[in-house]
């Protein structure tokens, strides 16, 4: 009989008593905003001490031990590691991936495991959907079909996961010719308080249905199940192997689909009503009609993933993150953002990156696009097979199964994998007199746990058991280094050749004291894993450590961002709130600056001065002063000495510095595992999230705020349910969910 641990309300009293948290200048109205569930039993939205214990309960009551009469000695030691880890995401000396904020401890948990993991990845190919929870009803089990891939990653961005997914050729090849044009029919009750609008993008009334023996008819159950099924139905009769009848006449009725601003229980949010769900079906139709005789093409499939993207957006809550990897000979694929009208329309719902591997020479034109808009990123997939840190040297086949990534690309992953995440603010632990060795191990098991959730699919649940991969990550990076040697990681440069094409390079050199640091701490990971792995029973970790992008959770505890540098040492964060948020009478009440947001209507802007951590030190540099070079120098000394999955890195570039990017992307083709680029715009736009101040903007600015939001919150309001970020995301660079 499964028995749960649970903390008491005296030792949460003596923590709140004793620890105090490291709140940034953002942080407790972001943690309102975003982590805090409503309780409706109170009426009232969560505490941090609430989250905090839900979070921890939730994950500590995942070991597997417990399910069977546990002895009262492993329920103390237990208990005291949920204390412990209680104690120190409560200081936010480290803090559970956002995923975990928000869902861990909640009956959604319980229902499914996936909803714990931030992101996925998965090959668009035909295969079987095997045991899972979902699998559509005329189709085995073992039967490959071209609808499984994209139901996975439907369902999983339903979940408000992101999915990185691959159209390299390897794949693309694999799905046959699109044998027949459907005629589809999208329809909906003329009595559902959708039917207007379901009319204006494409459906009609049940009054005109016309059906006959040559139509299949399939009415949507109101689920999450119900959309992924109806997609897949669509996809699979296009071809002949999943549609032996030849059926080419398809209805859908959206008749029973929940009404536009209706609740969503288990995620939370409200509904988006059928239209979004219309628009896509009617859009991935064309696409594979487009294509009927003919072979999809990478283009076709991940505007199919796009779309299906766009419709997850438009679900409220829910943030669609997507990486599209493509091989890096398609131009086509390389090239598809250029179609601006399909950009606006739906493209701009992935990523794009291409794979290499270490002997990929052609990156003048990878360059080229990535100084005209940023893209295509760059994934290594064969240093990700064959190495862990790059200090440890090459392991034939170490992950040989990693396909792809996650849409932040700090994580290599296989077919049906997911990335399992915690976050360990390293300067702030140390600061609140945390060992970082027993953090880092603490974190170790905790997501060592979430790999023991019970997963939905079955391509999931076997490679998560194989390679129990965790990436335990370290954000304020910037901060620590600074703060802990005085000076950044890289002290210089040294003159040296290419051992390949001899060409002329500057090599980093590295503070040796930093190399040791996190040497020390990569090593007290592998540990933890290793012991914890003998205790349960279980696989050890193919891989451990990573540097996630990070975003939102560092904005909790007011860190610089994974490995980011500070966006200025000075800065304004713009942060958009609705109109109706009960949290914007605090903050003018406090002082901060608002004003009406000039993109979007019913939308306040408030302004946050920030000062990032280390300002004042002579050795502090930011987005807008750092190098192109010192950026790919820091991210490859991550890449050596602590990430054995990926570093995760968005560097920005200033206009000077663009014919720098070829021989950098060349220089660390054995480094570096995935990279990504971007112009830096220094708050050069109007409202920009993020704009550089000097000290004394900041200084005035500082002084005009005169009260404690939380505080004030308090007094203003009884609480009130649902507050929804506008424009918040979980990592730096946005290519994650928020939640």
């Amino acid at each position: 009989m499964s028995e749960e641990i649970s903390l008491s309300a005296e030792f949460i009293d003596r923590v709140k008593a004793s620890v105090k948290p490291h709140w940034g200048k953002l942080g407790w109205v972001t943690y309102k905003r975003t982590y805090a569930r409503w309780l409706p039993e109170k009426g009232r939205s969560e505490n941090w001490d609430e989250t905090v214990k839900r979070v921890v309960e939730g994950n500590i009551n995942l070991d597997p031990r417990l399910q069977d009469s546990p002895s009262l000695e492993l329920k103390q030691s237990l208990t005291e590691e949920a204390e412990r880890l209680y104690k120190l995401i409560y200081g936010l000396g480290a803090t559970p991936s956002g995923r975990n904020l928000w869902i861990s401890g909640t009956d959604y948990q319980r229902r499914t495991g996936d909803s714990l993991n931030n992101c996925w990845f998965v090959a668009i190919r035909p295969q079987k959907y095997g045991d899972s929870k979902i699998v559509p009803s005329y189709l085995g089990k073992q039967e490959k079909a071209v609808s499984m891939p994209f139901s996975f990653l439907f369902d999983e961005l339903m979940k408000g996961g992101g999915v990185g997914f691959s159209v390299a050729r390897s794949n693309i090849s694999q799905i046959p010719r699109v044998d027949f044009a459907i005629d589809l029919q999208l329809v909906v009750d003329e009595t559902s308080e959708s039917y207007d609008a379901s009319v204006k993008v494409g459906a009609v009334g049940k009054n005109e249905l016309v059906q006959d023996a040559d139509s299949i008819y399939y009415r949507l159950p109101d689920t999450r199940e119900g959309w992924v099924l109806a997609n897949a139905l669509l996809i699979d009769l296009h071809f002949a192997q999943t549609n032996p009848d030849r059926k080419q006449k398809l209805i859908l009725d959206l008749s029973d689909i929940r009404p536009y601003g209706a609740e969503i229980h288990g995620f939370g949010g409200t509904a988006s009503g059928p239209m979004p769900l219309i628009s896509m079906l009617l859009d991935v139709n064309e696409v594979l009609n487009n294509k009927a005789g003919g072979r999809l093409t990478a283009v076709d499939v991940a505007d199919i993933c796009n779309l299906i993207g766009k419709a997850v957006v438009a679900g409220n809550v829910r943030r669609s993150a997507e990486l599209a990897l493509g091989s890096n000979d398609d131009q086509d694929f390389i090239s598809m953002k250029q179609d601006q009208e399909k950009l606006m329309h739906h493209r701009w719902a992935s990523n794009n990156s291409v794979a290499v591997d270490s002997a990929f020479s052609g990156y003048q034109p990878i360059a080229a696009g990535i100084r005209e808009n940023g893209e295509p990123g760059i994934v290594n997939l064969d240093l990700s097979k064959n190495y862990g840190r790059i200090v440890d040297g090459y392991q034939g086949g170490i992950d040989g199964d990693v396909e792809g990534t996650n849409p932040c690309g700090e994580i290599s992953l296989a077919n049906g994998e997911p990335c399992n995440l915690f976050e360990v603010f390293p300067l702030i632990a140390e600061e609140q007199g945390w060992d970082l060795q027993e953090v880092f191990a603490l974190a170790a098991r905790y997501t060592k746990r979430v790999t023991f959730s019970p997963y939905d699919w079955e391509i999931s649940r076997e490679i998560i058991q194989k390679n129990r991969r965790i990436g335990i990550s370290m954000s304020g990076i910037q901060d620590w280094l600074l703060t802990r040697l005085g000076n950044r990681v890289v002290t210089g440069f040294k003159d040296d050749f290419d051992p390949e094409t001899h060409e002329a390079i500057k090599v980093p050199v590295y503070d040796k004291r930093a190399i040791k640091m996190v040497d020390q701490l990569y090593k007290a990971v592998v540990k933890a894993d290793q012991a914890y792995s003998k205790t349960l029973g279980c696989n050890e970790s193919i891989k451990h450590t990573t540097v996630k992008p990070s975003g939102t959770v560092a904005k909790l505890a007011g860190a610089s961002e994974g490995m980011h540098f500070h966006y200025g040492a000075y800065l304004i964060q713009r942060i958009r709130f609705q109109d109706s948020d009960p949290l914007l009478p605090a903050l003018k009440a406090c002082g901060y600056r608002t004003e009406a947001d000039i993109y979007t209507e019913n939308t306040t802007c408030v302004e946050f001065p920030i000062k990032a951590v280390g300002a004042d030190n002579p050795n502090f540099a930011s987005a807008g002063t750092v190098s192109i070079a010192e950026q790919f120098a820091t991210q490859a000394f991550l890449q050596t000495y602590w990430s054995d999955n990926a570093v995760s890195c968005t560097i920005t570039f200033q206009d000077s510095e663009g014919d720098q990017v070829e021989s950098l992307l060349r220089q660390y083709r054995f480094i570096t595992k995935s990279t990504s680029l971007l112009p830096y715009f220094g708050g050069s736009l109007q409202q920009a999230p993020k704009e550089p101040i000097d000290k004394e903007t900041y200084e005035k600015r500082s002084q005009e705020i005169t009260g404690n939001v939380e505080e004030v919150f308090s007094q203003l309001n009884s609480d009130v349910k649902d507050l929804e970020l506008v424009d918040q995301t979980d990592c730096e660079g946005g290519a994650c969910p928020i939640k």
